[in-house]
């Protein structure tokens, strides 16, 4: 058992703590933030989904952003029409569920939150990241932030018609970025950079998405834009906490044991945990263990309720000295903030065995 600190103050953004950006839409999560420092504060890239407002609880509205009119299109469906699928409050489906069509109920943009202490944060006015391309016509989600020299790369997940690719962008004072390109087609996400190249490359992990399995892969990179060399790195568990899905939570932390990679799974029931893993540290397609339970999983009512509930999702990390500052998104929600050991994480790395 992991022992973690979660913050009084948790959580520690809501969505009623942010404006939103359109007219009559209301925000429904503030949520699965990247996280760094910069220039003495914490920075979290803010997930921030906004959805239309509906009066009539028959019809479910879908966001979806012109990008080359500059204008917001809302698109509203009957729940009553037999061809879509809404049992996901977060999406509109086909029914029989072929091709990858689907609509989202809202549209998501990253938004940036400062703190002084990593406690208490105020949230920029105006969004950081809003849709710029046709890749994300239904939005900008998931953020997360490496730091390499004093540049710092910051790759999200795109959405439109074409599916879930994963960009990515540089900036070196988060008020204007460089687009760097679509780096990993669809479907992929939860692409976590590592802070520094290994014997010569940049690495990554990412998790594509084929036929309903979803593992963590790990691919290498001359210049953080042309990625090849794909190896399959974890797979689910079956019967585990783990077992429906797997994928990137937190950037790679460099240590003398090696690589600790803190990662999210799921059941087949949707509960999201957080987990651990080490990899070789100059061979980061070596996993040297992984552990049998998570370090975190939702307990507290905030993890356990809200859009998703039984969810606890790890996008980003502070170290400090032996200090893990873990900020995670709950229950599609909102977000909190907790603390735990990296030499206790890694001790207990080093009594598991590898599965």
């Amino acid at each position: 058992m992991t022992n973690v600190y979660r913050y009084k103050e948790n959580p520690i953004i809501e969505p009623i703590d942010v404006t939103p950006l359109h007219k009559n839409f209301e925000v429904i999560g503030a949520f699965n933030a990247g996280v760094t420092e910069f220039n003495g504060e914490t920075i979290l890239l803010l997930r921030v989904a906004e959805r239309p407002v509906s009066t009539d609880p028959q019809i479910v509205k879908a966001p979806i952003y012109d990008v080359v009119n500059k204008k917001m299109q809302v698109i509203e469906l009957d729940k009553g029409d037999a061809q879509y699928n809404f049992e996901d409050p977060r999406t509109i489906r086909r029914a029989d569920n072929l091709g990858t069509f689907f609509y989202l109920t809202s549209l998501s943009y990253i938004r940036i939150a400062r703190s002084k202490d990593g406690h208490h944060f105020k949230i920029d006015d105006q969004a950081f990241l809003y849709p710029f391309n046709s890749y994300q016509e239904y939005g900008i989600e998931d953020a997360r932030c490496t730091k390499i020299g004093n540049t710092y790369y910051v790759n999200f997940s795109s959405v439109s018609r074409f599916g879930v690719c994963d960009s990515l962008i540089s900036t070196k004072d988060f008020i204007s970025y460089q687009d760097e390109g679509n780096i990993f087609a669809p479907e992929n996400k939860d692409v976590l950079i590592f802070p520094e190249k290994v014997n010569g490359l940049y690495y990554a992990l990412h998790r594509p998405s084929v036929s309903n399995v979803f593992n963590i892969w790990l691919a290498s990179s001359p210049d953080l834009r042309s990625w090849g060399n794909h190896k399959q790195l974890i797979s689910t568990r079956a019967d585990k906490w783990d077992s429906g899905r797997v994928g990137g939570g937190i950037v790679p932390i460099k240590t003398e044991a090696g690589w600790l990679v803190i990662y999210h799974g799921a059941t087949r029931n949707n509960r999201y945990c957080m987990g651990a893993m080490l990899l070789d540290r100059f061979d980061p397609s070596k996993v040297i263990a992984r552990l049998e339970n998570p370090i975190l999983e939702p307990e507290a009512s905030y993890e356990e309720k809200g859009f998703f509930g039984g969810v606890v999702f790890g996008c980003g990390g502070i170290v400090k000295n032996d200090t893990l500052r873990l900020y995670y998104g709950v229950a599609d929600t909102s977000m909190a903030g907790c603390e735990m050991s990296i030499k206790e994480i890694l001790a207990q790395l080093k009594e598991a065995k590898l599965e």
